[in-house]
């Protein structure tokens, strides 16, 4: 009896993370992107590599990916944690999701900071299912990156050449 479980895909998370790790800057919008599946793509992988990459939400706090089952720091409110990210020497990517609306002027205000704050160290404030009014607010500082598969382009044999 042949019995194998298959491992959730990781790859289309492990290209997310390079291109959140890419990103020209501090601050980015993933766009079009099924969060849930993503974050459990991202804990699969977070475990494998040793990457760091931390979630919050207001109703669960803020905690590392890693280590699921461990107390998560209460930080209910979004100018709370985006202080203690802003003030701390940690590297790593932090999530944030289901962002309270309408985001008050200083939490705005502490975004903006974060986008421009230049690091010694890799650090990322990403925005998971953002509303498009916040974005657009937010143009000038958040790099917006699109998370939809797109299809593979194969080389095709035309006229004796293979194009593209």
């Amino acid at each position: 009896m042949n019995t194998s479980i298959a491992a959730p895909s990781v790859q289309q998370g492990a290209d997310v993370l390079e291109r959140i790790l890419g990103a020209r800057g501090c601050l980015v919008a993933l766009e079009d992107v099924d969060s849930e599946a993503l974050i459990g793509q991202f804990r699969t992988l977070v475990r494998r590599t040793g990457q760091t990459v931390y979630l919050w939400s207001p109703e669960e706090g803020l905690g590392n990916l890693r280590e699921e089952h461990a107390d998560k720091a209460l930080h209910p409110r979004l100018g709370h944690v985006l202080r203690y990210i802003q003030q701390s020497n940690h590297f790593g990517i932090y999530l944030l999701r289901r962002l309270p609306l309408p985001l008050a002027a200083p939490d705005v205000a502490l975004l903006r900071q974060l986008a421009r704050t230049p690091t010694g160290h890799v650090r990322r404030v990403v925005l998971l299912d953002a509303p498009g009014s916040l974005l657009d607010g937010l143009s000038d500082v958040v790099v917006r990156l699109s998370c939809q598969v797109k299809p593979a382009h194969r080389p095709r044999l035309r006229d004796g050449r293979w194009v593209l």
